[in-house]
């Protein structure tokens, strides 16, 4: 942790005692929102992750990226639903616009062109690979205690496919099954499960996210309060640290259960941060994420679910915890498990991930880890500003 701090002090006296001062003079004066737009792009530095002008054989040279990359992440920032309305912005604020990379009005893209930038982006995994590179740039030999792993709804504007019937084929020869046990020799041997395969070890990493279902559909799930709904869309499954920093994350269809994207998220975190402890909740309570989490060093904490009879003694057993303000060391590791929820819901209220105006798994994972991006910059910084 000193060594995090040290890093994030080093930026933060340097945007703080230079970058807010320099800026002050050449432009009006800067609000809150701005300033928090302008510590999150210094801290990414997404110049380092795009050149000035992609350039082809003919034709004019391509407005620059840099500039629209940067205004896709002042869109997360400041939680605009539409491509239109950042535009617009741009067109009225000259310290945004300004700050994104264009002098005057005439410069700023069309929204076509901020189209096919943004499906370049899609496609060359620019913000998954600048938070990536965000996170083992200041988590460089540095220990996460915790890492909280958990799954959120992700409401999507496009139609859910439809799930192919299977057909089943008749086959007259066959003799009937008439019930009962089969004949020694004659069992089918069992297909292995989704989580046994991504734990075999004989799946790479590449192949477990390829295996996992993306398309659009209708997915359900409990909330706090423990009532079902239902949603049209994906999910995202993201892996938190102590501070409420997103460490990794992965985009499903809305109808996969939390715990298949658990071992793949759990190998993408291990390969950025070092951890002692996993954290999950009951959904994720399955023998071979438990013995994954220890494969790799760590101590899993996952709350078993209660049958029906035991409930009411687990609540007991809360409560006496409680009563005689005790509690064991497991439990209270577990409750920073809440740190995940507050996360979603900032990256949801404040960074975009409530606004899924675009189509497609590519498209939607591209937007929301513009968000994430912004929310991890802003997280970390928040670790040396916050009183």
């Amino acid at each position: 942790m000193g060594q995090l701090k040290s890093r994030l002090s080093d930026y933060w006296n340097r945007i703080q005692g230079t970058l807010f001062p320099w800026l002050e003079e050449e432009l009006p004066p800067l609000t809150e929102k701005l300033k928090q737009l302008v510590t999150i792009l210094e801290m990414i530095r997404i110049e380092e992750f795009l050149p000035s002008y992609w350039t082809g054989f003919r034709g004019r040279p391509e407005k620059s990226r840099i500039a629209i990359a940067r205004a896709f992440v002042a869109k997360a920032v400041y939680n605009m639903p539409t491509t239109t309305m950042l535009i617009e912005r741009l067109h009225l604020d000259i310290s945004l616009r300004r700050i994104c990379g264009w002098e005057s009005r005439c410069d700023i893209p069309s929204e076509a062109l901020f189209s096919r930038a943004f499906a370049e982006f899609t496609s060359s995994e620019l913000p998954g690979k600048i938070h990536e590179s965000l996170i083992k740039k200041f988590y460089d030999n540095e220990i996460v205690g915790h890492v909280i792993t958990d799954a959120s709804a992700i409401e999507a504007r496009e139609k859910p496919i439809k799930k192919a019937k299977k057909k089943v084929v008749v086959d007259v020869n066959k003799p009937k099954n008439l019930g009962g046990r089969p004949k020694k020799g004659q069992e089918k041997p069992k297909e292995k499960t989704r989580i046994e395969k991504q734990a075999s070890g004989q799946m790479t990493l590449s192949e477990m996210l390829n295996d996992l279902p993306k398309e659009c559909d209708k997915g359900g799930k409990t909330n706090t309060k423990g009532n079902l709904y239902w949603w049209i869309g994906y999910k995202l499954h993201l892996t938190v640290g102590d501070h409420g920093v997103p460490l990794a994350g992965i985009l499903s269809s809305a109808s996969l259960h939390d715990s298949q994207a658990a071992i793949p998220l759990a190998k993408i975190t291990a390969e950025r941060v070092i951890n002692f402890y996993d954290l999950m909740d009951s959904g994720y309570y399955a023998p071979w994420i438990i013995e994954h989490s220890k494969a790799l060093g760590h101590v899993p904490i996952i709350e078993k679910p209660a049958d029906r009879g035991e409930k009411e003694e687990k609540g007991n057993e809360k409560l006496a915890w409680k009563t005689l303000n005790l509690k064991p060391a497991e439990m209270e590791r577990y409750e920073v498990r809440t740190t995940v929820e507050r996360t979603f819901s900032r990256l949801k209220d404040e960074f975009g991930a409530s606004f899924v105006r675009v189509r497609g798994a590519a498209k939607v994972y591209a937007h929301l880890m513009f968000g994430v991006v912004a929310l991890a910059a802003d997280q970390l910084i928040k670790l040396v500003t916050a009183v």
